[in-house]
């Protein structure tokens, strides 16, 4: 168990928390949530003992284990991929490079050997003969095939190092877990994978995430950060929400209840408390009114932008013809003659691992980059609006976020341009910042405003939901639910996928796998497809 008792943190005047007191109790997931700058991930440091709050104490357990998600993918470069999972139980590590350096002396002496033999004592209560295969078991369910596991950490890519150190955080089975957004840049398998895993975790579970299908999954209780506090509520993400607007709705039926009797009241009062004979039931009156209290309920520091495509062409019939497209990248052949068309009704979700394949298909498609072979053409009432996964580009130059987004719009009018900024959470004098010093979720913010603006009726979108909190995922998703044009979009959010894609396609080693269906009965069919299949192998056997 691990418990903040009287937790504050100012900055300032500023009080990020205040006087927070809570237990996170064994056998339990917390979905940690609240608007992007409430404090979440520092909450996380100070439960870690990274970040020392103003006031108040973090408390665990006598002899339990904490365990913390890196966010420093370049810490370990120096060292072997299965080695740095290992070093998730500092003390188990420390015991194995200690042995190693007794072992490896010329000049063994009697000391070294009852060393030796504490150290092996004290391995073997660790289960230590076990870790290098229980790190090979969390690597491979995260997909980190074993050919990687002796090499070095600098050797892996970004998202291959994000999942060593998830991997890392979850050995060695620590008492309290403690995650910031686990599920960024993981495949949908590996998050797959993960929600199995937490479901079946008997300890203690932070997390900290905006994948709001995840957070249903794995989450016993959610702890709502919201107003300096933190609020406990038993269930899973939807409940949380349910219960919250349920409270809200029923404190303001409460209050014009509450109104209409102040109300009630007070017109008798004025009435009759000139006349002798009604002056007690006046008086009465008076008290009673003194004694009703509204309730107070605050703003939340939640803030949804309004997000609403709306082409400024209707779509024709012919959208998109695919023929024979091939593509090769770095030397790797990631589209092999590829063929599909689009229909005016299609909403298309591209799936599984092959991302850079999804990817180079969209740049392709949006006019970026020429296929090798191939062709594809476009319906003539189309128009095309690309939010790019790499937006480096787009943000490499000197404008301000008002004139950046100007250079998209037909109407040229300041005050026009600054509504659609508006929409989306910029105030007023964040129009005059320059787009190269952006946060993400700024940068990500500003292309939606873009595609707003433009007004295109075909929407082609590579991972929009990275760097977006829970509001702006929940405001994107519903806007492209109602969107009446065509979409052809990525995500790893699992909500996003089934509540906006009518089709799914998938790019395979094999070809192209093309599915009219939602994405929760694709996955349906395909788990069905592979159980065939084991069965089928097993009969051979």
């Amino acid at each position: 168990m691990i418990s903040a008792n009287n937790v504050s943190l100012r900055f300032g005047k500023k009080a990020l928390f205040e006087e927070v007191n809570i237990k996170f109790t064994p056998g339990n997931c917390y979905g940690l949530i609240g608007a992007n700058g409430a404090g979440k991930s520092t909450f996380l440091k100070i439960l870690s003992g990274e970040l020392e709050p103003t006031s108040g104490d973090v408390t665990m357990d006598p002899g339990e284990r904490l365990s913390v998600l890196q966010q420093d993918h370049f810490k370990y470069d120096s060292y072997m991929v299965l080695d740095t999972v290992i070093m998730g139980n500092k003390r188990l590590y420390e015991i194995m490079k200690e042995k190693d350096e007794i072992y490896a002396k010329e000049d063994f002496t009697d000391e070294d050997g009852i060393r030796a033999s504490e150290l092996e004592g004290e391995f073997a209560s660790m289960d230590g003969w076990n870790a290098e295969s229980d790190a090979a078991t969390l690597l491979n369910g995260l997909g980190i095939e074993t050919d990687l596991h002796y090499k070095m950490m600098s050797e892996l890519d970004g998202n291959e190092k994000v999942k060593v150190l998830l991997a890392q955080a979850l050995f060695g089975n620590p008492d309290v877990l403690l995650l910031d957004e686990p599920t960024n840049h993981l495949d949908l398998d590996a998050i797959a994978w993960l929600e199995e895993f937490l479901i079946n975790f008997e300890n203690t579970v932070i997390v900290v995430s905006h994948d709001r299908y995840f957070l249903n999954k794995v989450c016993t209780h959610i702890a709502d950060l919201d107003y300096a506090k933190i609020q406990i509520y038993a269930g899973n993400y939807d409940f949380w929400y349910e219960s919250s607007q349920l409270m809200i709705r029923q404190m303001k039926e409460a209050n014009k209840k509450k109104e209409e009797k102040i109300k009630e009241l007070k017109e008798f009062i004025q009435r009759f408390s000139a006349n002798a004979s009604k002056s007690k039931q006046a008086t009465s009156r008076k008290k009673a009114l003194e004694k009703i209290e509204l309730d107070e309920i605050k703003p939340s520091s939640r803030k949804y932008p309004y997000i609403d495509f709306r082409p400024k062409r209707e779509i024709g019939n012919e959208v998109l013809t695919v023929s024979n497209l091939s593509k090769t990248v770095d030397g790797v052949k990631v589209l092999d003659n590829i063929s599909f068309t689009v229909g005016h009704d299609d909403k298309i979700a591209f799936v599984g691992p092959n991302t850079i394949a999804t990817t180079t298909l969209f740049k392709i498609l949006a006019g970026e980059e020429e296929p090798d072979c191939g062709t594809y053409k476009w319906g003539v009432t189309t128009s095309q609006g690309y939010f790019p996964k790499d937006n480096t580009r787009e943000f490499d130059n000197d404008y301000i976020i008002v004139d950046w987004l100007t250079q998209y719009s037909d109407e040229k009018d300041a005050t026009y341009v600054r509504g659609f900024l508006g929409r989306m959470l910029f105030a007023g004098d964040d129009g005059v910042k320059k787009v190269k010093v952006l946060s993400g979720g700024e940068k990500v913010r500003c292309l939606l405003s873009k595609l707003m603006i433009m007004g295109s009726n075909v929407l082609i979108l590579d991972e929009p939901t990275n760097h977006l909190d829970m509001e702006s995922i929940t405001a994107l998703n519903n806007a492209l639910i109602k969107f009446p044009g065509v979409v052809l979009f990525s995500s790893q959010d699992h909500q996003f996928l089934q509540t906006v894609a009518n089709r799914i396609m998938e790019i395979t080693n094999t070809g192209l796998i093309d599915k009219q269906t939602t994405y929760d009965e694709y996955l349906a069919n395909d788990e069905l497809a592979r159980k065939r299949q084991i069965m089928n192998m097993d009969r051979d056997d």
